[in-house]
């Protein structure tokens, strides 16, 4: 344990500024990854000790839930009762009863063709398309392979393992068959070639292997059906064809009467033909059951092909014929369909998506007793569904299992572990009142396997959004999944009607209701989403329904045409009067005036929210809408940022082009205010409240043009307030934008960082933009004096302000020295230039105003080099487009916290962190009423506090400690039901916890703030704002996720680099604790999904269709064997059915037939070396280490076996019982028997 001491005296030094302290570290040429302090906190009187070693941490994947992702094939033991999926990327999931489900992955990531159990043995066969086969160990928490065995001549196409027997039929494209040891996983050299099975006067090839299986009847018998429609049946003993069945249709798939006697064919023009052994020259049966009946002599219509076939007997009802496909083609828009024909009734059941495979469920393993089926297991594209054959309607069974987490695509995710405990409770109270009716009312029949809760308790809940608006919440207790509740957001909508989504679809091509980003507080239950379309939705928890109207707000919140320096000198007077002009405004930036109609869009939301009153069941129920609205004929801008308080009734979310913070508790807007604005003075009542669209600057008659921005600029950051005539490019940290923004597609943006005073035009770069020449060439400077529409050149002005800060220079390859030339002087346009303004449309504005102190982008042609060099385009938020139009200076982090405005202050006080994609951190002050019963009638008064703090590239996350070192949560306010009607309303009020760090009179700082950008990590120490430590993750890559969480009751930094990397560092002193190469950056979904949380727990989307759970805490690695569920149980195999004296002798073959020797080397001999290649597995020593899992695990096992043990004990107990009363009951007839006729002579009988 490392003791980290921040008691430090400077003698004779005063405090630097945050801004200084953290450029001369960041500067100092401190590598990537590295560490170092860059201040100091004053006189600190605690110390604090930091609890977290490397040895805590480990990066181990845990569970994977949801739907396999493209699934192929399907497989299911009868007797363990679990089922096996495979898929086209390797992957195989196994499943049992809730909490039994095991992924595992093949090495080579080809698809898996074929999956095969060995029936109660605790292994599993696959065969993938790279031609190899797989045994895979199941008697272990996590499978492995044990053997491989690749073939390297041909393609395998299908296999078939009879129940009870060590020996595989493996079908080849070529038409062979081979034969396969499972124990010993070598090839034998007994080989069925497919110019041996078919006549020697057939002249064509038959095709790849459809289907191999023996006769229920007669082991020694083996059914091969080739594609052309081709059977034979082979004597393996004699080693020839018994008989051949040939059928003009290609063969899919066969299945055979468990008498052994009848087998069944589905072909390629949708028919069944059922054949009969004793005459083989034509089909017993010949039907199409979904072709137009035609008249006698006629051939039935064809139809689609059935792709699969299964025929079931029952001994007290007439059999089942289960298939897939078969349509009329003249049903073209008919669903994938599943018939189920018994006797007489014909049932089809359609499907949402594709069927893949099915497989019929029965009561017995043994091929050759009647089948009893109970079930039916449809593996679909998308889903996986159970269908009960007991009941006459055919009900589903109602899944256990996760599999409709993509039910809409999810867009976005949110983990939290140790949440509190009745929240899962409550949300399932809610849920399961709007279950879907009618499912089966049987247990779910895939039971197999065994689980337990293990050591891990705490509840944790995850949260998805999705892509129609719904919001999934899941209970992840104990890694399981199980859904709790639903909500719809669209529901506070009007449904968009055909031709009314226009307005959407420049913003988004579909789904115009997606989720963007979820912001949801545990303790009190206020839950808040942003959508795709530019709105914001606050839900409150209630337990009682309501019906109420949805209160909503509109906000302007974009940069339009006013941002643009447009020259007009022809058509607009000098100084005209403004307030003619424009439209006036509400401090909340909402306009009042709407354009005509057919010329521009204003004031006009993305969506339409329900004017007439709406039913709220019980749940979460809409609070405040918040939309944004178009603003001259330019949609809103995606929102990037979101965060709540309850405690102050406060939402905050920010775009590309600023930030926005509404009172939901009074239903205002407090703050609807440009990004540059945030930087200007913070008397908020100093400016136009006209945020964030500014007085549009004129041409004067001279034809020079003005600044776009005010001197008070940029002398918050540089200049004292006397020397404000001076323009100076800002630091490093100013344009450092670093990767902020992640784009999907081809565009690049290359980053200039000097201040731009001329105007820039869309067409190729203009004569008038140049760059920096030299260190000592002028800047560009304004005096106070000069008119607004002028600007000139003074080079001695700049040289006498020798008292400006020196800044790190050299940023992304452009000079930012103080000293440097920012721009050459505006010039007129032209006339070609003003009718390109003219013609400027949405998303196209013809210049931009510069986007900080001193960082522009601007949009240039990309070279090949340029390309090369940034590989990577991103974009933070889901909206690329809005971004990729405009390159303003974008809010991606916001953080609601009892804090210290500003430098030096004496007591905290409710504040709000806004974090920037240019690196800059804004501390945002909120006034909130003292009286509790004032919040709801008094104003708040929100305000910039003008203090700035600066990293390296977009902020991603905030955080505090106190002076002990612990984790500082957020205030929140206590939940109470909003809609309870047995409470008094006069005698409630609001229960807040503040979490405030205790008050000391103690001199020195109370208070660190961690600061995390998708470059470095900073510590600050507030009030004094000193920054304590430095740490620079990564110079060559970015972060895509970082958050503060709580391991073993300390906090630690974790990050998610876009190279793969996770890295955890201690707090506050932002030490390296674990860096891992774990999963390198291959699609957006992980980038967009990613998330930690508390006690060591974090996921991504996997999949389009699967979560993947991993801990990064050593302590559930090592206790992973134990949560995990066994998938193989003890289980006696049952025993056949007596098939009686008359069906013994005359039902079939009575001799044995044994494999071995038929099959063994002895015989057969060995195969050729060159045809397969035998592939040594892993399985042995994991096989080893999975048990010895834990003592828990052992100790578990042990009371398994005496359980079973004292059951057979049992049972064999109840056996002889049984048995000795049938002695009994024997002795006594036949004595009585004897009795009877003891005295008859012979001829008496």
């Amino acid at each position: 344990m490392k003791k980290f001491n921040f008691r430090k005296v400077l003698d004779g030094l005063t405090a630097s500024s945050p801004g200084s302290s953290s450029g001369s570290n960041s500067g100092g040429g401190a590598g990537s990854g590295s560490t170092h302090p860059a201040g100091t906190a004053g006189i600190l009187r605690e110390e604090i000790q930091e609890t977290l070693t490397s040895d805590y941490f480990q990066i181990c994947k845990t569970v994977r839930h949801g739907f396999p992702y493209q699934p192929t094939t399907l497989a299911f033991d009868p007797v363990q009762k679990i089922l096996a999926i495979g898929t086209r990327t390797g992957a195989i999931r196994i499943l049992g009863r809730p909490g039994v489900d095991c992924y595992c992955q093949h090495e080579s990531g080809a698809a898996v063709l074929q999956l095969q159990f060995l029936i109660n043995e605790g292994a599993l066969v696959s065969a993938s398309s790279d031609d190899t086969l797989h045994l895979w160990n199941l008697r272990q928490k996590k499978p492995a392979i044990l053997h491989s065995l690749k073939f390297n001549r041909e393609r395998i196409t299908y296999c078939h393992l009879p129940f009870q027997s060590k020996w595989l039929y493996v079908g080849t494209e070529r038409g062979n068959t081979h034969i396969v040891n499972i124990e010993s996983f070598i090839l034998s050299g007994y080989v069925i070639m497919w110019n041996k099975a078919i006549e020697l006067s057939t002249k064509t090839h038959p095709g790849p292997v459809v289907h191999l299986s023996d006769s229920p009847r007669d082991e020694g018998k083996l059914l091969i059906g080739y594609e052309n429609g081709t059977v034979v049946f082979w004597d393996l003993k004699s080693k020839r064809a018994e008989l051949r069945v040939y059928y003009d249709e290609a063969i899919h798939s066969i299945d055979w009467h468990h008498e052994g006697k009848q087998f069944m064919c589905s072909h390629s023009d949708g028919s069944l033909t059922l054949w009969n052994l004793k005459s083989p020259s034509r089909p017993f049966q010949t039907t199409v059951p979904h072709g137009k009946s035609q008249r006698e002599g006629r051939k039935p219509e064809s139809c689609k092909p059935i792709l699969k076939v299964e025929y079931k007997t029952c001994r007290n009802s007439e059999p089942f014929i289960i298939f897939s496909g078969g349509l009329s083609y003249d049903k073209a828009c008919r669903r994938p369909s599943l018939t189920i024909m018994h006797g007489k009734a014909i049932t089809v059941l359609e499907m949402d998506h594709p069927i893949v495979e099915f497989l019929t469920l029965c009561e017995t393993p043994y091929p050759n007793e009647f089948q009893e089926p109970y079930a039916v297991a449809v593996l679909l594209e998308k889903d996986l569904i159970v269908v009960d054959l007991t009941q006459s309607n055919f009900p589903i069974f109602e899944n256990p299992y996760p599999m409709d987490i993509h039910e809409s695509p999810v867009t976005c995710t949110a983990y939290f572990a140790d949440c509190p405990p009745d929240l899962i409770l409550v949300l399932y109270s809610i849920g399961v009142k709007h279950k879907k009716q009618g499912y089966s009312n049987k247990e779910w029949p895939i039971s197999g396997g065994a689980w337990n809760l293990g050591t891990q308790t705490y509840p944790e809940i995850i949260i998805t959004g999705h892509a129609d608006g719904s919001i999934k919440f899941w209970d992840a207790s104990a890694i399981t999944l199980q859904m709790l509740y639903k909500l719809k957001t669209s529901k506070v909508f009007e449904k968009q009607k055909v031709g009314e989504g226009k307005q959407t679809c420049e913003i988004v091509e579909e789904d115009p209701y997606a989720i963007q980003m979820i912001y949801w507080c545990p303790e009190s239950r206020i839950f808040c989403v942003s959508g795709v379309s530019a709105y914001v939705i606050i839900y409150k928890f209630s337990r009682h329904e309501i019906t109420t109207e949805i209160v909503s707000l509109e906000v302007r919140l974009q940069y339009d045409i006013e941002d643009i320096i447009t020259p007009e000198p022809e058509t607009s007077p000098p100084f005209p009067d403004l307030s003619s002009q424009l439209p006036s405004r509400s401090l909340s930036g909402s306009t009042n005036t709407v354009a005509s109609e057919g010329v521009t869009k204003d004031s006009i939301p993305c969506l339409n929210v329900k004017t007439r009153p709406v039913r709220m069941p019980p749940g979460y129920q809409a609070e405040l809408v918040i939309q944004l609205v178009w603003v001259d004929g330019e949609p809103p801008q995606q929102i990037t940022s979101l965060a709540v308080s309850s405690a102050y009734g406060i939402v905050a979310f920010g775009n590309c082009n600023g930030l926005a913070v509404v009172d939901f508790i009074q239903k205002t807007v407090l703050l609807s205010m440009g990004t540059i604005d945030l930087y200007r003075s913070s008397d908020i009542y100093q400016r136009q409240p006209r945020s964030p669209r500014k007085n549009k600057q004129f041409i004067a008659d001279s034809g020079m043009i003005s600044l776009p921005f005010t001197l008070d600029y940029f002398s918050l950051f540089l200049l004292p307030a006397a020397d404000a005539g001076v323009l100076a490019c800002s630091k490093d940290n100013f344009c450092m934008r670093g990767l902020s923004n992640f784009y999907p597609d081809l565009t690049k943006r290359i980053r200039t960082s000097y201040q731009s005073l001329t105007e820039l035009n869309d067409s190729p770069v203009p004569q008038e933009l140049e760059r920096c020449k030299s260190p000592t060439s002028g800047l560009a400077t304004r005096t106070p004096e000069a008119a607004p529409g002028f600007y000139r050149n003074e080079i001695p002005a700049m040289r006498q302000r020798n008292q400006v800060h020196h800044l790190p220079d050299h940023v992304n390859g452009h000079c930012t020295s103080p000293t440097s030339q920012s721009c050459s002087s505006g010039k007129r346009l032209s006339s070609a230039d003003v009718s390109k303004i003219n013609r400027w449309g949405p998303g196209r504005p013809p210049f931009r105003k510069a986007q900080s102190a001193a960082c522009m982008e601007i949009s240039l042609p990309v070279t090949t080099e340029e390309s090369r060099e940034n590989s990577y385009n991103r974009s933070r938020s889901s909206s690329i487009s809005s971004i990729d139009k405009d390159s303003k200076e974008a809010i991606t982090a916001l953080y609601f916290m009892e804090s210290f405005a500003r430098k030096n202050d004496s007591t905290i006080s409710p504040c709000l962190f806004v974090g920037t994609s240019l690196g800059m951190v804004l501390i945002i002050s909120l006034n909130l009423p003292s009286a509790d019963e004032q919040r709801f009638t008094e104003p708040v008064m929100v305000l910039p506090s003008g203090t700035f703090l600066s990293l390296k590239g977009a902020v991603l996350t905030f955080s505090c400690m106190d002076r002990t070192g612990g984790l500082m949560q957020p205030p929140y306010e206590v939940w109470r039901d909003p809609n309870n009607i047995d409470e008094n309303e006069k005698s409630w009020r609001r229960k807040l916890v503040m979490n405030c760090p205790s008050p000391s009179q103690e001199i020195g700082d109370h208070q660190y703030t961690i600061i995390c950008s998708e470059k470095q990590a900073k510590v600050f120490s507030l009030p004094s704002q000193t920054c304590l430590y430095v740490h620079n993750i990564t110079e060559t890559s970015f972060i895509l996720q970082a958050d503060v969480v709580v391991m073993c009751n300390s906090a630690c930094l974790a990050c998610f680099c876009a190279n793969g990397h996770i890295m955890i560092m201690s707090l506050p002193s932002l030490r390296p604790m674990l860096d891992v190469n774990y999963l390198p950056l291959t699609d957006m979904r992980i980038a967009r999904t990613f998330c930690f949380t508390n006690e060591g727990q974090a996921l991504y989307l996997v999949s389009p269709t699967e979560i993947q759970r991993l801990t990064y805490s050593q302590e559930m690695c090592d206790n992973l064997q134990d949560m995990l569920g066994d998938l193989f149980t003890p289980i006696e195999t049952p025993e056949a059915q007596n098939r009686g004296f008359l069906k013994g002798l005359f039902g079939g073959s009575g001799q044995t037939f044994d494999r071995e020797e038929l099959f063994g080397e002895a015989s057969a001999g060995k195969a050729s070396r060159s045809l397969a290649q035998h592939i040594p597995g892993p399985g042995g020593i994991e096989g080893m280490k999975g048990a010895a899992g834990g003592v828990m695990g052992e100790l578990t096992r042990a009371r398994i076996a005496l359980d079973e043990r004292g059951q057979r004990l049992g049972e064999l107990e109840e056996k002889t019982a049984g048995m000795m009363t049938s002695a009994e009951a024997f002795s006594k007839h036949a004595h009585e028997l004897m009795l009877k006729y003891k005295d008859k002579k012979w001829y008496q009988f």
